[in-house]
This record gives C-alpha cells, structure tokens and sequence, in this order.
C-alpha cells in the first residue's frame, strides 16, 4: 500500500535538487504522496545552526503526515531525516551522502532502531567520509550501496531512482 514521503535536501541546495526531485518523480510514479520542505531559510543559519531547526521543521511534517511514512534525504537532509526518526516513527529510511558528524553539531548522526533503511553513498565523497557512513549502516545491519561517485552522486542518478523504487516497493509489502 503506498503511504507518504519526505524528501530533504541537502546544504546549500533546495528543494528542486536534482537526486530529491528524482526520487519524488519515482515515488508519485507508485502512488505515494511527497513532500519536500524547504530548508533554505534554516540554512542561512550555518550548518550546525541549522540542525535544530530543520529537526524541528521536518517533525511537525511528520506528525500530520499519512502511513507509511518514509524519509528520504541527502546529505544534511539525510542527516536530518535520521535524528527526526528518533521524535516521530516512520516505516523507512533512505538515506543518500551520508554524514554521521556535523562541523560544530554536538549531536552525532543517530536514527531510530527497527526502521528499514538504505545507504547510498559514493566511495569518492570528499565531504562524508565514506568509512563513517559504512561503519554506522553496518552496526544497523542497513542494507548499503556503494558507487564509484562523488557526494553529489550525479553519476548515479538512474541508479538512485531504480534503488529507491525497490526500497519503497518493500515498504509498502
């Protein structure tokens, strides 16, 4: 049964980015509903100030949204979409550029346990450490998938697409 998705941008992006409206294209294409918040406005806080804020933002998404509920997210967005999973439960994670530490963030990356997840993330990204990323799918038992690509995956987008369409394939079962 098709639910509901988050997409959340990374830093200095929005809501149009190239990976986020690819997957909302491949989610509405299901039948799922999409929602992208805009975080550029908590984005002008800097990348720690934004941390909160975005939190906050994207839970009271969560809370009014339809089940199942999956968040999907890039990079900050990722980030984001982890530690919000920790106030409001969802039913899947789709987490792409992962970062596990936030320059001047005291919270690490952390997400709720039990919730289906997927790791996507690029063996060349400069900005998230790779090594990291692996470290937290693996202690989670997450699935993960690895690509010779850089953070913005742009290499990778077709695969991103087919990757997400069989992750909420399985949510929905």
């Amino acid at each position: 049964m098709p639910g509901h998705v988050i997409l959340s941008h990374g830093s200095d992006s929005g809501p149009e980015a190239t990976k986020v409206s690819a997957l909302v294209r491949v989610a509405e294409a299901l039948g799922w509903s999409t929602f992208r918040p805009d975080y550029r406005e908590e984005d002008k806080l800097g990348y720690a100030g934004s941390v909160p804020p975005r939190i906050a933002r994207l839970v009271e998404a969560m809370r009014s949204a339809p089940r199942p509920l999956v968040l999907a997210g890039s990079s900050m967005g990722a980030f984001v979409s982890g530690l919000a999973s920790l106030h409001v439960p969802c039913q899947g994670l789709f987490l792409i550029a992962l970062p596990i530490d936030i320059p001047g963030c005291p919270q690490r990356f952390d997400a709720a346990r039990g919730v289906p997840g997927m790791l996507v993330h690029g063996y060349r990204d400069a900005l998230c450490p790779v090594d990291a990323a692996v470290a937290f799918a693996r202690e989670r038992g997450m699935p993960a998938l690895l690509l010779d690509d850089d953070h913005r995956l742009g290499n990778h987008v077709a695969v991103l697409e087919r990757q997400f369409e069989l992750f909420l394939r399985t949510v929905a079962d």
